[in-house]
């Protein structure tokens, strides 16, 4: 499907052009990664300048409208019913709770409210719910996105329909590497509900998580597989493992701050039109370490005091943060 018009960034041409590229290989990523620093973040901030004004950030609220209970075995995840996290299952939240939340999101400066459920995938009257939300949202005039696990073809054009404009669903790892992390689906499946979700003319949201054990060619693998989907994901988040307690990954250690900045680096070069989201684990760096990942091609964070089951940057410290480093919210699209 060609990219529509109100996908394109602000700063995009109305061609594609050569910079946007669907035939990267695994060599040409990992050379990317071996790069020295500087030479990475030269070539990676000057494509972010091309395409979107450098110091604007895209503010973006998450919301965990249905809490734990997920059958699934995804090895960093606290909602897991196999794991003895702690983390609590709840029923769906109530429709004016929702809009309560995004009111409040909006009024704090959020631009896009993000909805996430912890299910395998949508049972039908379930999703009917998730719709009421997404319309709801949606006539706050803020940006919708949800991520509920996998979905049919039918669902996703019902989502279309009730205005969401992005759908989330993260690829984690490298196909290779991906049966380490999560056994109760497949590679295969996370692409088949991408391409309903593209099918359906909604936009993708599609990034990874670092910090599961994976290999340097790993992430290199994972970023190929993202910036060879045409088109390219619209919102590429790029998550650092937060180890929970009870979880099997709870005694991972987290990765460098550099080699996560390198990640960033290399998926706005390869994905340069799509705004790359510097999302989990950031409460976890420094200022020193966030502004490079800024300077590296990051342009959109969550905000807010949590994440689904994770702590976040507090509002009032993510407002000091923006006035250090002179950046200010991303100007809404038409």
């Amino acid at each position: 499907m060609a990219s529509r018009a109100e996908d394109r960034p602000p700063h995009a041409s109305p061609h594609a052009p050569p910079d946007i590229r669907h035939d990267w290989t695994r060599a040409e990523a990992e050379s990317l990664f071996a790069l020295p620093l500087n030479e990475l973040l030269y070539r990676a901030h000057g494509l972010h300048r091309r395409y979107f004004d450098a110091n604007e950030v895209q503010l973006s609220t998450l919301l965990n409208v249905k809490d734990g209970g997920c059958p699934e075995d995804c090895k960093y995840c606290a909602q897991s019913a196999r794991y003895e996290s702690g983390f609590k299952a709840k029923k769906l939240m109530a429709l004016d709770e929702v809009v309560a939340q995004a009111t409040a999101a909006k009024a704090a400066g959020a631009q896009r409210f993000c909805m996430g459920a912890a299910w395998r995938a949508p049972k039908d009257h379930e999703l009917e719910s998730v719709l009421d939300m997404v319309a709801a949202v949606k006539g706050l005039g803020m940006e919708t996105c949800v991520t509920l696990g996998m979905l049919t073809g039918d669902q996703a054009r019902r989502l279309a329909a009730a205005g969401l404009d992005y759908y989330n669903h993260n690829l984690d790892t490298s196909e290779e590497y991906y049966a380490e992390v999560i056994t109760t689906r497949t590679y295969q499946d996370r692409l088949d509900t991408l391409a309903h979700v593209r099918a359906a003319g909604l936009r993708v949201c599609c990034g990874g998580i670092l910090g599961l054990g994976e290999s340097v060619a790993d992430r290199a693998s994972m970023l190929v597989t993202l910036a060879n989907l045409a088109p390219h994901p619209e919102s590429v988040p790029i998550n650092m493992l937060v180890a929970i307690e009870g979880t099997p990954y709870a005694a991972n250690a987290p990765i460098d701050a550099i080699d996560f900045v390198r990640v960033i680096a290399a998926a706005r070069i390869m994905m340069p039109a799509s705004v790359v989201r510097f999302a989990a684990g950031r409460a976890e760096m420094d200022v020193a370490a966030q502004a490079l990942a800024f300077f590296a091609g990051a342009n959109s964070v969550f905000y807010g005091e949590k994440l689904l089951t994770t702590p976040n940057p507090a509002g009032a410290e993510d407002r000091q943060l923006f006035d250090r480093l002179g950046l200010k919210p991303m100007t809404p699209r038409a």
